[in-house]
C-alpha cells in the first residue's frame, strides 16, 4: 500500500468508529447490539477511541394537590364508615334473627310444657251450677244471651258447704259431666273450704278441729279427682292468708298442705290464689310472702284476679315479676292465670266509688261504659293474642308465664256468691266487649 494512502484510511475508520457510536446511543435500548465487526488482517491498527456517554433522561413528578389529598382522605374515610355501617347492620340483623328464633323456640317449648293447652276444655252442665237451671227454663234472647256464659269453660267452686263425707263424691260427678265421656278433656274448679276466711280470718284462726277438717277434706277432693286433668285454683281469696292474728302461720300451712296433696295428683295443675295485683298494690314482695309459705313450691303457680277487675295487663305484667322473682329465690318455672270473666271494662279497686259493695260492683251500662263490671277476654290459652291489646312485652311475657284466662270469677252472682241474679247476667252479656271472640276454642 502507498504511504500516502494510509493516513487516509486511518481518518476513515476514525470517522466510521464515531459514527457507530452515536448511532448506538441513539438506537432502541430493547434492540440486540450488534457485535463489532473483526478487523481487517490488511488493516492497519487503529487508535484507541472514547465513546461518548449518554445522559439519562430525569422524569419530573407533579407536586400533589393538597385538596385534592384532602379529598381522597375524606373520600376513604366515608367509604370505610358506609363498609362498617353495612357490616354493623348485617351483623344486628343477624343478631335480631337469632333472637326471634330464640324467643319462638322459648314460646313454642312454654305451650308445649302447658298442662292446659293442646286440649279440649270440658264445661259441666248440670244443676250444680247456679246458671244452668235458669238457660234450660229460658227461651228466645234471654236464651241466647245466657247461653254466652252457660256454654263458656267455667270453674266451679267447692267449698265448706259440702261436707266432708260428700266431697269426695261430689267433685268425681262434676268431672264425669264435664268430660261427658272424654278423659281427655280439661276440667276445673276451685276451692273456697278454709274456716273462718275473708275479713274472719283477719280477727280469728281454725282450731284444732276445723284444721283437721280441712285437712280431710282436701284428702276427700283429691281422691274425687284422681288421675282427671283438672286445672285447680286452690283457696279463692289467698291474701286473706296474710292477716292471721299476731302473724300466725297457720292458714298458710294448711294452703301448704293442700298444695302437696294436690299437687301430687298425676293430672292436676294446680294454681294457688295469689289476689291480684291491686289487691298486692303491685308489691312482689308481698305475693312472695304469701305464695312461698303456702307451697308453690310444690305446685304449677298461682292465680289472679279471682274477685277482683283488674286489668288483665296489669295483671299479666304483675305476674311475670312475681314468676321472675320466685326463680330468684330457687323457685323456678313457675306459671299463672288469670281471671278474665269480671274485668271486659277494667278498674282496679281503689278507683271503684260505685253505689254498689265491690264484690258486688256497679254494672256498664253500655258497651262504652268505663269503671264498671262487664265480661273480659273468652276462656283460652292462647294468651298472646293481638286480639286482647295488650302491649307486645305483656304478650311475650304472657305466652312465656301465663298457662290461660279462665273464667273463675262468678259476677253473675249476687255478691259474686249467691244466688244468681238474672238481670246481672243479661246485662253482662250485653256489654261485653269480647262477645265476638266467645266462640273461640280454649285449650
Amino acid at each position: 500500500m502507498s504511504p500516502l494512502r494510509r493516513p487516509a484510511l486511518r481518518a476513515a475508520a476514525a470517522a466510521a468508529l464515531l459514527v457507530g457510536s452515536l448511532g448506538a446511543g441513539c438506537s432502541d435500548p430493547a434492540a440486540p447490539t450488534a457485535e463489532p465487526a473483526a478487523p481487517s488482517a490488511s488493516a492497519a491498527p487503529s487508535a484507541p477511541t472514547t465513546t461518548p456517554t449518554t445522559t439519562p433522561t430525569t422524569t419530573l413528578t407533579p407536586t400533589p394537590d393538597p385538596a385534592a389529598q384532602r379529598a381522597a382522605r375524606k373520600a376513604a374515610k366515608q367509604a370505610a364508615r358506609v363498609e362498617a355501617q353495612r357490616q354493623a347492620e348485617q351483623a344486628a340483623k343477624k343478631a335480631r334473627k337469632k333472637a326471634e328464633r330464640e324467643a319462638r323456640r322459648e314460646v313454642f317449648a312454654a305451650r308445649r310444657a302447658n298442662p292446659l293447652a293442646g286440649r279440649p276444655w270440658g264445661n259441666y252442665y248440670g244443676d250444680g251450677d247456679q246458671a244452668w237451671a235458669p238457660y234450660e227454663r229460658s227461651s228466645g234472647e234471654t236464651r241466647a244471651l245466657l247461653g254466652q256464659i252457660v256454654l263458656q269453660p267455667r270453674s266451679k267452686w267447692f267449698g265448706g258447704w259440702i261436707p266432708d263425707g260428700e266431697i269426695e263424691e261430689k267433685v268425681r260427678g262434676y268431672i264425669a259431666n264435664a268430660q261427658d265421656g272424654d278423659p281427655d278433656k280439661l276440667v276445673q274448679l276451685a276451692t273456697f273450704r278454709m274456716e273462718p276466711w275473708e275479713h274472719a280470718a283477719c280477727g280469728s284462726l281454725p282450731g284444732p278441729a276445723q284444721q283437721a277438717g280441712y285437712r280431710a277434706w282436701t284428702d276427700a277432693l283429691a281422691r274425687g279427682i284422681g288421675d282427671a286433668h283438672v286445672a285447680i285454683t286452690l283457696q279463692a281469696d289467698g291474701p286473706f292468708a296474710l292477716c292471721a292474728p299476731g302473724g300466725s302461720g297457720v292458714y298458710s300451712d294448711l294452703i301448704r298442705y293442700s298444695a302437696q296433696r294436690l299437687g301430687a295428683l298425676p293430672n292436676a295443675a294446680v294454681y294457688i290464689d295469689a289476689g291480684a295485683e291491686d289487691w298486692l298494690n303491685g308489691d312482689v314482695d308481698e305475693a312472695l310472702r304469701l305464695l312461698v309459705p303456702a307451697g308453690v313450691e310444690y305446685v304449677r303457680g298461682f292465680s289472679m284476679n279471682n274477685t277482683h277487675y283488674n286489668s288483665t295487663e296489669r295483671e299479666v305484667a304483675f305476674g311475670a315479676e312475681v314468676v321472675r322473682a320466685l326463680a330468684e329465690r330457687g323457685i323456678e318455672d313457675k306459671h299463672f292465670v288469670v281471671n278474665t270473666s269480671s274485668n271486659g271494662r277494667p278498674f282496679a279497686g281503689g278507683d271503684y266509688d260505685g253505689r254498689g259493695h265491690f264484690d258486688n260492683a256497679d254494672l256498664c251500662r253500655s258497651v262504652d261504659d268505663t269503671t264498671c263490671v262487664t265480661l273480659g277476654i273468652p276462656p283460652t290459652t292462647h294468651v298472646s293474642d293481638p286480639a286482647w291489646g295488650m302491649s307486645e312485652q305483656n304478650g311475650r311475657d304472657a305466652a312465656l308465664y301465663c298457662d290461660a284466662f279462665m273464667w273463675i270469677g262468678r259476677p253473675w252472682l249476687f255478691m259474686q256468691a249467691d244466688p244468681f241474679d238474672l238481670q246481672r247476667a243479661l246485662q253482662l252479656v250485653r256489654t261485653w266487649p269480647f262477645r265476638q271472640y266467645a266462640d273461640a276454642a280454649a285449650g
